[in-house]
């Protein structure tokens, strides 16, 4: 089991899910979930290798380093840390 923080709440998210549902409840601001948005940007301030590789999405939205949409992101295991 996975597990997704932010600040000092955490979540236990099943190896190889979406990571959606976790952020809701972490208080990150959803638009389309389709990717399009942005609106769901977060920031992965550690755990970035238990994070799938990005999205087509995210890479013709052109994030920078570290930044991921959560509405794209499924987690592999251990544990990410995110800021919004």
């Amino acid at each position: 089991m996975a597990k997704l923080g932010r600040g000092k709440k955490v979540i236990s998210v099943k190896d190889g899910e979406s990571i959606t549902s976790a952020c809701e409840q972490l208080g990150v601001p959803f638009g389309c979930y389709e990717g399009k948005c942005g609106s769901c940007e977060i920031k992965v301030e550690e755990g970035e290798e238990n994070i799938f590789e990005k999205t087509e999405e995210e890479e013709c939205m052109g994030m920078p380093p570290g930044h991921r949409l959560a509405c794209q992101c499924k987690i592999k295991q251990g544990v990410v840390i995110l800021s919004v």
